[in-house]
């Protein structure tokens, strides 16, 4: 399968629809190779000329998606084209009906201890017997970051999932995803909140709209209307520079995400492998 991948906003993004960022985790989970997803949306692509500790974080993802429909809209108008948005929380989802179904086990890190003590609550009711290996809140102090990646790594959990803020899991996972020994990890940002029931997700309605950040405003108005405002004012102005002059790739010294990599297994072997 030949990879195909769009240069937008000075990125590398994959156009991969759902079912095959499932079966690329798929391959990770079976051959043990690590996968690290990333996810952007209109706020990260303005944060990301900004901040370059998230840029570069985002530039060490495996594969990159559109978690925003304004970025697959965006990527039709400028000519290269991403098939569907691939959502975060969807990809988190998806993931623990194949971990609960193969018997793998997960590993969560984020949200506030009483948000995380009531996710696991409900993934425990959603799917019985499913193994949280190790789990630990998101509001940790920067000098504990490598005592929590070690209790990660020791906990042997075959997906990483990573509740926090951008670009606090970026980071993380920039720092010390390569040496975790867990084959998927995803960051999820806010699904945590979702799945623990503090905030509702959008019905799907306004998700197809590209409206679900106006859903999340409905709720929180005081907290969020300067921050969308100025977001999507910006994000406009981007997509407008990208028409008349596309930026060229952000460069990180030999990053995977500058120039797509060729793989170290071909992608044919790894199917033959996985469907042993």
């Amino acid at each position: 399968m030949q990879r195909q991948r769009q240069l937008l906003y000075g990125v590398y993004m994959d156009a991969l629809r759902m079912d095959d960022v499932i079966e690329r985790c798929r391959m990770a989970l079976t051959t043990r190779r690590p996968l690290l997803l990333g996810v952007l949306n209109a706020a990260k692509v303005v944060e990301l000329h900004r901040n370059s500790m998230l840029r570069d974080s985002l530039m060490e993802c495996d594969l990159l998606l559109a978690d925003g429909q304004s970025i697959v809209w965006a990527s039709k108008l400028l000519g290269r084209p991403l098939p569907e948005r691939v959502a975060g929380i969807d990809i988190f989802t998806r993931l623990l009906f194949l971990a609960h179904r193969d018997d793998l086990s997960i590993a969560l890190l984020g949200a506030k201890p009483e948000i995380l003590t009531e996710m696991r609550r409900v993934i425990a009711e959603r799917f019985p017997g499913l193994r949280i290996a190790y789990s630990h809140h998101g509001y940790y102090e920067a000098a504990e970051a490598g005592e929590i990646a070690a209790g990660i790594r020791e906990s042997g959990a075959d997906m990483l999932f990573l509740g926090m803020t951008s670009p606090k899991k970026e980071i993380f996972l920039g720092s010390y995803g390569a040496s975790l020994n867990v084959p998927v990890l995803h960051g999820v940002g806010g699904s945590f909140d979702i799945i623990a029931g503090l905030t509702k997700r959008a019905p799907v309605a306004w998700q197809k709209a590209g409206m679900e950040w106006a859903y999340r405003l409905l709720q929180e108005p005081r907290r969020l209307w300067w921050r969308y405002l100025k977001t999507n004012t910006s994000f406009i102005q981007l997509t407008a520079r990208e028409m008349l002059r596309p930026a060229r790739a952000f460069r990180f010294g030999a990053n995977r995400n500058v120039a797509p990599a060729k793989p170290r297994i071909p992608d044919a072997q790894l199917r033959s492998i996985v469907d042993e």
